[in-house]
């Protein structure tokens, strides 16, 4: 049960209070053993609106909240545990303000990835964003985007920029980022040498925030278990409450070029923190991994 008076994270939308908000009232609908039809009907609310405000897509009055309680037989505790939630859900992060620059789809990963205590990235093709340079930033968005006009294109520019702030805001705890990259990424050229080069010495830089870290897949390895994984992925964890218990459970994100794909099923995560394990043990070491990105980074000239 949801504490009274929950508060969202300073610099955090709504995005995880949704989410649980949602969890809760779609477990209070399974045990009062009604389906998603019945419970439209008795609302008059569209099915499609159910399903949106149990998969935390939506946020939600604490009057509309009541009345669900009311149709599933909630105590009086938890509806008022979850009304008082419900009035987090209306919280906009810092993204809301470039509209469609944004896909939608995107969004639900801006507020989780704003929330996230901890996050860990694999990359076999390009520089995550919460490590870009401007220009390769640019770039990157050129080559994805390329039926984005100049105007688009800069605001999308602006928008993975802006995700960087997590790494350095000043309220609330700092995220850990442990990254580990393909050699691939360091090879694979975006734009002059020199922009290379001041990307990778970038990650270099970085790297010696004690919140982050940076490390190479090499590939001296050969094949390795990743590569079952059809491209990166990030698992985020998030804090825990004043009672010890995780705000949102671990999530894995792969995004794609239309859309991503959340994995939050147990055996799901764990299979993804498994083969985490095993690349992190590949790896080189952070100061190995520094060395080496330097290297690289010369070679490019810059």
């Amino acid at each position: 049960m949801p504490e009274r008076g929950t508060v969202v994270q300073a610099g955090v939308d709504s995005t995880v209070p949704r989410r649980e908000l949602g969890r809760h009232l779609r477990q209070l609908r399974e045990e009062a053993r009604l389906t998603i039809r019945v419970v439209s009907e008795a609302l008059e609310w569209s099915m499609p609106k159910i399903w949106r405000i149990e998969s935390g897509a939506t946020s939600m009055r604490s009057l509309d909240v009541e009345a669900m309680c009311r149709i599933y037989g909630a105590s009086p505790e938890m509806t008022e545990a979850l009304t008082g939630l419900a009035k987090e859900t209306r919280g906009r992060g810092w993204w809301h303000s470039y509209g469609a620059a944004i896909p939608q789809w995107f969004e639900l990963y801006a507020g989780l990835e704003a929330a996230a205590s901890r996050l860990r990235m694999y990359e076999p093709q390009f520089v995550p964003g919460l490590l870009q340079t401007p220009a390769y930033a640019t770039e990157f968005v050129r080559i994805g985007s390329p039926e984005l006009g100049p105007a688009e294109r800069e605001r999308m520019v602006e928008v993975e920029l802006g995700r960087q702030a997590i790494l350095s805001r000043q309220r609330g705890p700092l995220p850990q980022l442990d990254v580990i990259l393909d050699e691939a990424v360091l090879r694979r050229a975006a734009g002059s040498g020199s922009m290379m080069s001041e990307q990778l010495r970038h990650l270099v830089t970085v790297s010696e925030q004690p919140n982050i870290s940076v490390r190479v897949l090499p590939f001296s390895i050969g094949l390795h278990r990743a590569e079952h994984a059809n491209g990166g992925f990030a698992i985020l964890e998030f804090p825990t409450d004043g009672l010890g218990r995780r705000t949102e459970p671990p999530i894995v994100y792969s995004g794609g070029l239309t859309g991503a794909i959340y994995l939050e099923q147990p055996h799901e995560v764990d299979s993804h923190a498994a083969v985490w394990s095993d690349i992190e043990a590949l790896s080189l070491t952070e100061d190995l991994s520094r060395k080496f990105i330097t290297s690289i980074a010369e070679e490019y000239g810059g």
